[in-house]
């Protein structure tokens, strides 16, 4: 595969036809899709696919093994970029793995490709495609959507390859606090005291931190007793081969709602993820057993039961107790060192 550095032109000589793939999204985003872009490559070995995304998942889009090249696209939150610094003819296909329109559609529309795989909108009564459904897995919902077009997708082939770079924390517990709302984030004084208790049961821990998330990862150490070593990360993003190698290596994985918890299900880590305003049925890992989700929903079954992106910790993340937490933990299987490849090989013979 070629690199997937960002890289906007398209390289000179090369006349493959492009497919255009837009998730301007985060890391946990782009995991999702790992099954529909391989479904795409599949189905297109001799087009080049660029995914338009941010800079930053550069390394993460190479990992995938679908992805040519990665052209920067992002905007503010969940937004659809304004526009796509594209330079070229206009691509074979364009693929919006973003939203279900009408603003990602039309960015794609104004490319002139000649197809476009997206969900139907009524505001845009002349593209077909398939109907978006709210109450459906993020893995499923875009695998369901290439299929509609004629590219039969697997969701469980989401297995990336652990990079070559050893552990910075070989078989350490790894804890990561943060998320990117309040409504999501579980108390930092809950994971402090998981953590202790770990440390103190004889376990290596590790307090992960995202750009601008430090401060957190540093409290959550602090009133754990642990020193501020066990913090990586925090002023920038930890680079994605370094944080790839640390959850591939781990023993276990204690996460909320984000990015690092579909990196743990892609890389076979065994997780303990905490879910509160959004349904696991929704943005859950996969249903394995070295995967345990804990969620104390209401007594009406609802996708997004609470504000994904409110200002507040969600009253269903608040209901998880420091000792479900911790049992979890205990219940989990060891980890699962198979290849995707090797993982591949056995799920498909």
């Amino acid at each position: 595969m070629t690199s997937a550095r960002p890289h906007s032109p398209t390289p000179p000589g090369d006349a493959r036809p492009q497919i255009l793939v837009l998730r301007a999204l985060g890391l946990g985003d782009l995991l999702t899709v790992v099954p529909a872009l391989r479904a795409l490559r599949a189905a297109h070995p001799g087009h080049e696919l660029v995914l338009a995304a941010p800079a930053r998942l550069a390394d993460a889009a190479e990992a995938t093994g679908a992805v040519d090249r990665l052209l920067p696209a992002s905007a503010t939150g969940r937004e659809v970029p304004r526009l796509l610094g594209r330079l070229g003819p206009p691509p074979a296909l364009a693929v919006d793995l973003h939203g279900n329109g009408p603003a990602s559609h039309g960015l794609l529309q104004a490319l002139r490709p000649e197809r476009l795989f997206a969900y139907a909108h009524p505001a845009m009564p002349a593209l077909s495609g398939p109907v978006w459904r709210e109450d459906e897995h993020e893995r499923d919902r875009w695998c369901r959507l290439v299929a509609w077009y004629g590219v039969p997708a697997d969701p469980a082939d989401l297995r990336i390859d652990a990079p070559a770079l050893p552990s910075p924390a070989p078989g350490a517990v790894v804890i990561h606090p943060g998320a990117a709302a309040a409504a999501r984030r579980w108390p930092p004084e809950r994971f402090a005291a998981v953590a202790r208790a770990l440390h103190c049961a004889g376990q290596r821990v590790v307090i992960t931190a995202g750009s601008g998330e430090g401060q957190l990862a540093r409290r959550v150490a602090q009133q754990a007793d642990l020193p501020s070593s066990v913090v990586l990360g925090g002023d920038v993003d930890v680079p994605f081969a370094e944080l790839a190698a640390l959850i591939a290596g781990a023993r276990a994985v204690i996460v909320g709602d984000t990015g690092l918890a579909h990196l743990a299900g892609a890389l076979g880590t065994p997780s303990v993820a905490l879910f509160g305003p959004v349904a696991p049925r929704i943005w859950g890992p996969p249903n394995l057993p070295r995967h345990r989700v804990l969620w104390h929903p209401d007594h009406i079954d609802r996708p997004l039961p609470g504000d994904a992106h409110g200002d507040r910790p969600d009253d269903r993340l608040l209901r998880i107790t420091a000792a479900e937490v911790l049992t979890a933990v205990a219940q989990l299987p060891e980890p699962d060192r198979t290849s995707a490849g090797e993982a591949e090989a056995v799920r498909v013979g």
